[in-house]
């Protein structure tokens, strides 16, 4: 039976390093951010390249389900979810058939990264808060924080191969650097250092200097960080 994994993360994390490294198995199929596109049409949102995004996804949450759950050769199904994508009451039925992380990162680094992409930033677009939502709707998943992550990224490949019952291999941990055909259509606007990886960057603390305005964006998503946190897995 295929393996099917959903990594719900924020923006600006390493959610995408973190693709790559489940896509460079040679056992794996990944799905980009399905929920981007549905996103997009029901929030009436801008991002950049915001038509070619619903242009090239369906946008009705019902038929991306059903395409993360189809039938596959792949022995590892693997998406990467944006939490920001959930809306409230949306249908969560299809996630109780794959097995769920939360990807979680200090919130004042992930506000200094995306204001370098948008101009403007709300705590709903950083996707903490709806992360503490679907901790309690996902049955209280694994939760993984990046910075410990990036100290030890065999050890917690290592563990989350264990847990999912397949075997781990060290190709999760390089891969060649340049695009994929799997990358979203918004590759371009926001992919430039991960098409430049090869392999997960080494932990450094952040310098973060933020306007008034982001840092109050970053402290209002605090609360669920640091509940998320207590919990997180240590290696």
């Amino acid at each position: 039976m295929t393996v099917r994994i959903a990594m719900w993360s924020g923006p600006r994390n390493i959610s995408t390093a973190m693709m790559r490294s489940w896509e460079n198995r040679p056992d794996s199929e990944v799905f980009d951010e399905p929920f981007y596109a549905a996103y997009l049409q029901r929030t009436g949102i801008h991002h950049p390249g915001r038509e070619d995004v619903i242009a090239s996804q369906p946008t009705d949450p019902a038929e991306v389900a059903r395409r993360l759950l189809a039938p596959t050769e792949a022995v590892v199904s693997y998406s990467k979810q944006m939490t920001h994508h959930y809306l409230d009451g949306d249908d969560l039925t299809w996630a109780g058939q794959v097995r769920n992380v939360l990807l979680i990162r200090d919130p004042a680094e992930v506000v200094s990264s995306y204001v370098r992409s948008r101009e403007s930033c709300v705590p709903e677009d950083i996707g903490l808060l709806q992360q503490r939502t679907l901790s309690d709707l996902l049955g209280s998943p694994p939760v993984i924080d990046a910075a410990d992550f990036l100290r030890a990224p065999e050890a917690y490949l290592r563990w989350l191969c264990e847990w999912l019952g397949i075997d781990f291999t060290d190709r999760m941990l390089t891969w060649p650097a340049g695009p994929r055909d799997s990358d979203g259509v918004w590759a371009p606007h926001w992919y430039a250092a991960v098409v430049a990886s090869t392999g997960f960057a080494p932990y450094r603390p952040r310098e973060v200097e933020l306007s008034e305005h982001d840092a109050a964006v970053a402290e209002a998503c605090r609360p669920a960080y640091e509940e998320l946190r207590e919990r997180a897995l240590r290696l």
